[in-house]
Parts: C-alpha cells; structure tokens; sequence
C-alpha cells in the first residue's frame, strides 16, 4: 500500500481546475483574471495593505504607546514546585545548580515564582524572586540571595 491507495480515492478527489486551456473549459482566454489592468498581468498584483493609493489603513489610525522591546529585560521563570522536585533533599541552591539541571537556559537571568510548597529550609540564589516566592522560602527557614543583574545595572 502507497501513500496514493489511501483514502480518499482518486476518483474521489476534485481534479484542479486548468485555467487558460481554450474555450471549452470555460476559463480559457484570460483565465479568469478579466481584461487588462494590474491584476491580470504575469506577478501582477499590490503588496498587502495597499488601498489603491488610498492613505492604508495603518496609516490612518493613531500610533499610541512607546515599546522598548529591545532593551525589555527577560527573566526565566523557575517555579518553587520545580526546584523543589528538581533537587530533593538538598539545601543550597546556586544559579549553577538550575542552570546544571538545565531548569533554565544557561546565562539567562533566573527569577524564581512562588507556586508550590516548601516543607524543608533552603537558600536559593537567583537574580530576582516574586514577593510571595521570598515569603514562602523565609516561612520555611531558608533565605533568598538576589544577586545582581549586571546588565541592568550598566
């Protein structure tokens, strides 16, 4: 059995239409493009969005807001459930810990979430941790060492 055999049948499947194959077929001569003009030349066509030289749209419509994607700062995020499954028993976790346990891209800034429970103490290093995070972790015994972000700071 070939990919061809399955179904739906040949005989089952519309055939294409072949356009500009002579009178008899109905879309012969211009091929359904109609007479003349932009539309009906070979690559012919307008780019999308173009009104017919009317303003476009996205040019007619306010521009609101300033977006500063490029130097947008972009954490990690490594929830306490994860750390916790990640490394159980242990007590000290590093920045090289998460990255060895590959729970966050290498070199990429770690924040640390709260979702989850810690039932034991553990000190956690990362660059940033959500407030909650920080409260479960202290509750716990632990402690939390931010360390700092050297390219933010520059």
């Amino acid at each position: 059995m070939q990919l061809h055999d399955l179904y739906p049948f040949s005989e089952q499947r519309k055939s294409r239409r072949r356009v500009g194959r002579g009178g008899g077929s109905g879309l012969g001569g211009t091929a359904g493009k109609g007479h003349k003009g932009q539309n009906a030349r070979a690559g012919g066509g307008v780019r999308p969005g173009f009104e017919g030289g009317q303003m476009p749209l996205a040019r007619r419509l306010p521009k609101h807001g300033f977006k500063n994607a490029l130097f947008k700062t972009v954490y990690a995020v490594v929830n306490l459930d994860v750390l916790v499954k990640a490394f159980p028993g242990k007590t000290d976790i590093t920045l090289e810990d998460i990255y060895a346990r590959k729970l966050a891209p290498k070199g990429s800034l770690v924040k640390i979430l709260s979702r989850g429970e810690l039932t034991q103490a553990v000190n956690v290093e990362a660059f940033k941790f959500s407030q909650q995070a920080k409260d479960k972790i202290c509750k716990a015994g632990g402690s939390v060492k931010e360390l700092e972000n050297v390219a933010a700071s520059e």
